[in-house]
This record gives C-alpha cells, structure tokens and sequence, in this order.
C-alpha cells in the first residue's frame, strides 16, 4: 500500500511556518518518512525580535539560530534559492539540484522590493530586514532634532503592528535619550486605520496609544516616491512630507518563483482553503505570508507569525493523517490568533480572537502593561528553545 512506502515531505521556507510544519512532521512520521526543509539562508531569524534589535536591546547573534541544528530531530536541511516549482508533479528545482516529494507546502513567505518605490532605498532604513534594524539602531543615536518618519509603503504588509510598535519604541528611545522635544515623530499609512481587519475597537485602541505618546498619525496616505535630496516623502493624495530620519515598511508581493509556478491569483498571493491550506494542486499546501485567505468582511486574513505557527501545525496532522492511512483527522486551523503591541518603556498590550469569526473578526484588546512586556520577552525565549 502507498502509505507504507517511503514517502517524501518538501517543505520550502524555514520562517515560522516552515519551522513549525516540519518539526510537527518529523514527530508525527515514521523516521523511514522524509521531511526536507529548505530555505535560502542558513539561519532562521525570529522576526518579530528586530523591534528589539532596532533599539539596541538585542544583537543579531542572538534573534536567530542555524536551521542545521533540526537536522538532529532528523529533518533534512537543504540551503539555496528555489529556482523553480511544478506544483502538478509536486517537483522543485534548488539550485539546480532536483527535489521530488510526495506532499509539498510552500512557506516562502513575502518578498520585500523597495524598489518598487522611486527613493526609497537610498533614503531610508528597512524595518523588516536585519541589516535595517541594524542600521536603525546605529543611525538613531545621530538623532537629535529635525523630523523622524515610520512609513507603511503599501498593503498588504506583514506584522501588521510592527510599523505601530516601532513608533512608539523608537518615540521613548528618544525621551531616554533626552531629545524628545526635539523631534517630531510621524507615522504614515495607507490603511484606515491600524490594525483595521481587528476590527473598529481595537483599531481605536492602537491608534489611541500611539497618539497619546505625542505621535503624528496620517492615515490613507500612500507614498509614491522619495526625494533624497531633499528628503521628502510625496504621497497620491498630493501630500510631501520632510524627514530627517527614515524607517520604512517596504512594498510586499509573493517570491517570482512562487508567481511563475501558476500557484497565485489575481490578489498576487497563493489562494487555499482556510481550514486545510491546501491549494487548488493535489497534495501542495501553502502558509503563512504567502497566501491569501478572504475574511467575511471583505478584507483578507492578516499576514502574521501567529497565523503561520498555526497553520503549520494543521498542514502537519494533515499530512500525517493521509501518510498513515489510519483515518485519523485532518488538521484544522480555525482562524484564531493573537499579537503583543510593544508600546515602550516596558510595556505592552495584547489583542487576541477569532478572525474567522462572522459577520466580522471577533477580537479583543488589553491595554498595555509590563506582564504583557514580559510574555513577549517570555514567548521570544520558548520559541528560540522549543523549535531549535
């Protein structure tokens, strides 16, 4: 019977996702079972650590750790660029290296381009990239006047509270600093509002606590260019901006490959269905940033960790499920998530729900405190331990 035999697990993308998909694999599988993982880098970086990074409270060294190190749970870690995907034959091409597999879950994640805005790169720093957080942190200390800018480029975009907690960290690193009162702080972006997709209440709340700490708010405003020399900010509704200091959220689309392969649609990103994460191919299941998931209300499920972790864990009973012809259950990911919003100075808030739930998400927001800091430094620590 096909579920004796060998059977082969592909897993592209050693983010969260990835990660959590092939460990959950690996313990559920019989070892005479392949699961392989592959990723361009040889390090998983824990992204949500770079807030920290960027205000100097962390060191890169220390936010990630070397995906050889799964190898001794018995996941097979293959390092390089994913070149091609025949989602039909569930075959891919690594560096010219040919990987068949018999079940395929694509965890490749969002492609960061800044280039797709005229400017961007030359005048800024990337908050989602670790040599930005990195170059924020040594730039800021120059920072002692003048206008600094936390831009949202465009949507979708991951993390969806990051830029909002990069505000705020980067508004009282500069009161410990003792130049607040000489620097105006701004935040940009084309959304509504923070966080919308959370709903009205909790997008209140964000919005709330950033401009309590003095933080110029500008939504609907999307940029369109940047001059360096004069270092402007020029958006579509006709509005230009100066910046002293820049800190951006770069444009976002699905890896090319990813697009060449046929698996996206006319959103740009990989559509499955919400519960298994299958795709429309036999056997090929995507997650995490690179899918796109339709809400009741209109808007599409936030490109998030804690949706990635998740649907990782799902696509993984999944899999076992229909490797070991037992009858055991699918998985199931049910839409639910949360995320801790650093506000400074110790402190967070948390908000928490079901994004699946109708006529709209049904989540709740607790206002920031220093238990909610710590479960976040706590969560950091348990991941870095848990999965590696």
């Amino acid at each position: 019977m096909a579920q004796q035999q060998q059977q082969t697990v592909l897993i592209l993308g050693g983010g969260v996702g990835g990660v959590v998909t092939a460990s959950k694999l690996r313990k559920k599988l019989d070892s005479r079972h392949r699961v392989i993982l592959v990723d361009r880098e040889q390090r998983h970086l824990f992204q949500p650590s770079l807030l920290w990074l960027m205000t100097g409270d962390r060191l890169p060294e220390k936010i990630g750790r070397d995906l050889s190190r799964l190898e001794r749970k018995g996941i097979e870690i293959v390092t390089g660029e994913v070149g091609s995907i025949d989602p039909e034959t569930r075959v891919v091409e690594v560096d010219g290296q040919i990987i068949k597999s018999d079940y395929l879950v694509v965890s490749l994640g969002a492609n960061l381009a800044p280039e797709k805005i005229p400017g961007l790169a030359e005048s800024g720093h990337n908050l989602y990239s670790l040599e930005g957080a990195a170059a924020i942190r040594d730039a800021r200390m120059s920072l002692s006047k003048g206008n600094l800018a936390v831009v949202v480029t465009s949507m979708p975009f991951k993390c969806p509270a990051a830029p909002y907690e990069a505000a705020m960290l980067l508004e009282a690193d500069l009161g410990n600093r003792g130049v607040r009162e000489q620097v105006t702080v701004s935040l940009f972006s084309p959304e509504l509002g923070p966080m919308g997709v959370a709903g009205p209440d909790v997008s209140a709340a964000v919005r709330g606590m950033v401009e309590s700490k003095g933080i110029e708010y500008h939504p609907q405003h999307r940029l369109t260019e940047v001059d360096a020399d004069r270092r402007s900010l020029r958006f579509d509704n006709g509005v230009e901006a100066r910046f002293d200091f820049l800190v951006y959220v770069p444009p976002h689309d699905a890896p090319v490959v990813v697009r060449d392969a046929g698996l996206t649609n006319e959103s740009g990103w990989v559509p499955v269905d919400r519960h298994t994460l299958e795709t429309s191919f036999d056997g090929v299941f995507a997650i995490g940033d690179v899918t796109t998931i339709p809400l009741e209300m209109g808007l599409p499920l936030p490109k998030a960790g804690t949706f990635a972790m998740r649907q990782g864990e799902a696509v993984a009973q999944t899999i076992e499920a229909r490797v070991s012809g037992r009858g055991e259950p699918p998985g199931h990911f049910g839409g639910f998530g949360e995320c801790l919003v650093e506000t400074g100075n110790g402190k967070a808030g948390i908000g928490r729900g079901n994004f699946y739930a109708i006529p709209a998400p049904d989540v709740k927001f607790r206002q920031p405190n220093r238990l909610w800091h710590w479960i976040k430094i706590w969560f950091e620590w348990r991941w870095l331990r848990r999965w590696f």
